[in-house]
Formats: structure tokens, C-alpha cells, sequence
């Protein structure tokens, strides 16, 4: 569960962006909350299914800032080529926090500046440019 502030930007990032997909919502008026469950496109069959994997973002309709962790620790994805991943997160005006100069592995933050860990599945991709020079910006 990930606490979000801001449900448009959020949805944008980790499905526009991220390319999860939206598998369900539950809202509570009572409760004044809204869940929206995502998952990776490979794990939708599987998420409608038996409800998992999935990554469940909370948004509380009442404005709360959340700093320090209060919102999570971070979040890891394997993706098919972190080199792709990383470029078209870039594109969209992602920060690349840590860089995948290693073929392997590279931080980002989603809007709410949770940690997100990107892994390439398999084998990490032989080092290449613009990534093995690039510096980390920012906290990751």
C-alpha cells in the first residue's frame, strides 16, 4: 500500500507512466478514502483472479502531507529492459535518481516521492551510454 496526495497525477505516473493498469476501485464515502488496485500487465489475468499481485494506492480525500516515510518505503519492478524503461520514464519527465549504469538496477520517485527500485529481469544489459557517465540527481 502506497499513500498518495494526488490521485490524477498518480494514476498518470504509475500507469501512463509505469505502465500499470488499473484492476479495481473502492470508494468510501464513510470512510472518506479511495483504493484503486494496479498491476503489471502480465499479472492482470492473474490479479482479477485471486487478487494478487497488485499494488494498492490509498488516497484520503482529506488533505494529509505526508513526509518521512509516513507514505512507504519504496517499491521494486522487474522490467524487460531497464535501459527502455528508464528512457521512457525520462521522456515523461521522470528524474532517473540512480542511473542504470550497471545494466541492473536504477531509482526513481513516483509524484508522492515514494522510492521506486527498477530491476531488469534475467541478466543485467552490458553497460551503455548516456547511462554509465550519468550522475544521481536528487535522494534515492
Amino acid at each position: 500500500m502506497v499513500r498518495i496526495s494526488n490521485l490524477e497525477e498518480s494514476l498518470d505516473f504509475y500507469c501512463n507512466t509505469l505502465g500499470l493498469k488499473e484492476i479495481r476501485r473502492r470508494e468510501s464515502e464513510r470512510g472518506r478514502f479511495t483504493l484503486i488496485f494496479l498491476a503489471a500487465p502480465e499479472d492482470e489475468g492473474r490479479a482479477l483472479r485471486e487478487g494478487a499481485p497488485m499494488l494498492e494506492l490509498t488516497y484520503n480525500w482529506d488533505p494529509e502531507r505526508y513526509e518521512g516515510g509516513r507514505n512507504f518505503g519504496h517499491l521494486a519492478f522487474r522490467v524487460d529492459d531497464i535501459y527502455a524503461t528508464c528512457q521512457r520514464l525520462m521522456d515523461n519527465g521522470v528524474p532517473i535518481n540512480r542511473p542504470p549504469r550497471d545494466g541492473h538496477m536504477a531509482f526513481v520517485r513516483s509524484p508522492d516521492g515514494i522510492s521506486i527500485e527498477l530491476l531488469q529481469k534475467n541478466e543485467p544489459l552490458a553497460p551503455q551510454e548516456p547511462w554509465v557517465s550519468m550522475e544521481n540527481t536528487g535522494t534515492w
